[in-house]
């Protein structure tokens, strides 16, 4: 099928998905509407904020839908009558059957690891948090039970020791794109053998961040936690109190144990250019954290300015 012949719809809301986006208006694919979610009230003014992909939209001049209730049967009418021959979805919520299933080539999706494995809501966080060095991007039908569908394509990526969650998902969100255009060229010319997923390699699972995700447990080791405050840098950000304000931690690095005998959690600093927690094995040193009512700073910043209570 010609691309100007193929009729898509694509559904996303974040930044995540503004690149597929793009990449497939730049390579002339017929995008005739775009489903994103609700503009969000933000701000002192409670002022409407519009998604990065309804944003994108509509500087493409592409119809925007911002449906409340993915089954209402005015929405569902509206969605015929794009008479679609492909849906895309890219970091969008979970559709209904009825929405999934209604153009004739299928709702295909890209997810943030190479499936089976790291099925879930935040599949970049974990693989930084779990300490892996591989993590990629994967398109598939869409069936029921979520991130399951049968397997398009797969890209791998590598992660390294120094990437925090903004890094990869950077690397991801540009792999990404590439793959939705390769997918969509792939089904337009009926190039395509869709895998089952091979349920032996689901060996994680990716949940929902969430505040206490990032609580900081000093009893693990520092690598462990190093991971975890790569995996949520630069947002939403680990964790934990200092000066009995809660602090949170965007950067740190594993340093020589000095105080093998000293409690996890325990502070040494020479109140000029570091702080070492001790961990339940080895140290950790922090380099860049935000005080509860301050600013983000790097730690010498912070000491010039703050007297830590050990």
């Amino acid at each position: 099928m010609e691309k100007k012949d193929m009729k898509i719809i694509f559904m996303g809301t974040p930044e995540f998905a503004v690149a597929p986006l793009e990449a497939l208006i730049q390579d002339n694919w017929n995008i005739v509407a775009v489903i994103t979610a609700q503009d969000k009230l933000q701000g002192r003014g409670r002022k409407p904020k519009s998604s990065a992909v309804k944003e994108c939209a509509a500087k493409h001049g592409i119809p925007v839908l911002q449906p409340a209730n993915l089954k209402h049967p005015d929405f569902i009418e509206t969605l015929k009558s794009y008479k679609a021959d492909l849906q895309i979805v890219v970091a969008f919520r979970m559709l209904p059957e009825v929405v999934w299933s209604m153009p004739p080539l299928g709702t295909f999706n890209l997810h943030a690891s190479l499936l089976p494995d790291y099925r879930g809501a935040a599949p970049i966080n974990w693989a930084i948090i779990n300490g892996e060095t591989k993590t990629g991007v994967t398109t598939f039908f869409l069936k029921h039970e979520i991130d399951t569908g049968s397997i398009l394509f797969q890209k791998e990526v590598s992660i390294l020791p120094e990437d925090n969650l903004g890094d990869l998902y950077e690397k991801l969100m540009l792999e990404g794109s590439k793959l939705v255009v390769k997918t969509i060229d792939a089904i337009s010319k009926g190039d395509i053998t869709p895998q089952d997923q091979d349920e032996s390699k689901a060996l994680n699972h990716a949940p929902k961040i969430y505040k206490e995700t990032g609580k900081i447990d000093w009893n693990k080791s520092a690598v462990s936690i190093n991971n975890l405050i790569r995996g949520l840098s630069p947002y939403p950000a680990a964790w934990c109190e200092i000066n009995n304000k809660s602090c949170k931690i965007f950067k740190a690095e594993v340093v020589a144990d000095s105080s093998p005998n000293a409690q996890p959690g325990t502070i040494k600093t020479d109140h000029k250019s570091y702080v070492h927690f001790q961990t339940g094995e080895g140290a950790l040193s922090i380099l860049e954290l935000q005080l509860e009512g301050k600013r983000k700073m790097e730690i010498g910043d912070f000491l010039r300015g703050n007297t830590l209570n050990i």
